[in-house]
């Protein structure tokens, strides 16, 4: 076996444990350097979910953000989100990181990008949605047991006011409609807040823009090449 040839097998096999790790990959091509990093299934905070649950663990996610960020050999980061929601802290953790980061970043989200997952996918410098995809917009919400009193129910207000104005900050939506999205009683049975599909996402200008990964690839590499 040529040496070629071994070099090659070892990078499908770091490739392929990358993958399986953190559900990431670099892919290198004439145009640069890029890593896609997947962000599906529940965002996995404090508590370890079940065995059989697919979860991002923010622990895995936030020093692979470091080592993209500081690697010389990775030009820009691609994050493709389908994701249910989950821990919102850790999920904001994971969005403030993304939006820090001073290389070019691009979301996707496909199938889904629903609660926790709309701060993530606002979080890189520019954000695309297939047509199909979704997005559930709703106040912040706590399983198992909750203390009736005051000061309960204003973490979950200014947890609220730290989702909404992140996603504004990262977006080109207002306040004011995010807000009426979250709160509106008739788009969800049994719940409060809405369901929009990629092209709503788009008009409330929560996503930059309707596009796959042709666009999303296109934009990354013409952020690069303009760095």
């Amino acid at each position: 076996m040529s040496e070629q040839t071994k070099d090659k097998d070892e990078q499908k096999n770091e490739q392929l444990e990358g993958i399986i790790k953190s559900g990431g990959v670099v892919i290198e091509n004439s145009r640069g350097s890029i890593h896609c990093l997947s962000i599906i299934g529940q965002v996995e905070g404090h508590y370890l979910l079940g065995d059989n649950q697919k979860a991002t663990k923010y622990e895995h996610i936030i020093p692979l953000l470091v080592s993209i960020e500081q690697s010389e050999d990775i030009d820009g980061l691609l994050i493709v989100l389908n994701t249910m929601g989950g821990d919102v802290e850790a999920g904001l953790a994971i969005a403030e990181m993304i939006a820090s980061m001073k290389k070019p970043s691009v979301s996707l989200v496909l199938g889904g990008g629903h609660s926790i997952g709309v701060p993530l996918a606002v979080a890189a410098r520019r954000s695309f949605i297939v047509p199909s995809a979704t997005m559930t917009i709703h106040p912040v919400r706590i399983n198992g047991l909750v203390v009736g009193v005051p000061q309960t129910f204003n973490y979950f207000r200014e947890m609220q006011k730290r989702i909404i104005r992140f996603i504004c900050d990262h977006s080109c939506a207002t306040p004011e409609k995010v807000q009426e999205l979250m709160m509106r009683p008739d788009e969800m049975a049994t719940d409060v807040g809405t369901i929009i599909d990629g092209e709503e996402a788009v008009r409330y200008g929560i996503i930059d823009e309707v596009g796959g990964l042709d666009k999303a690839l296109a934009a990354l590499h013409d952020m690069i090449g303009n760095r």
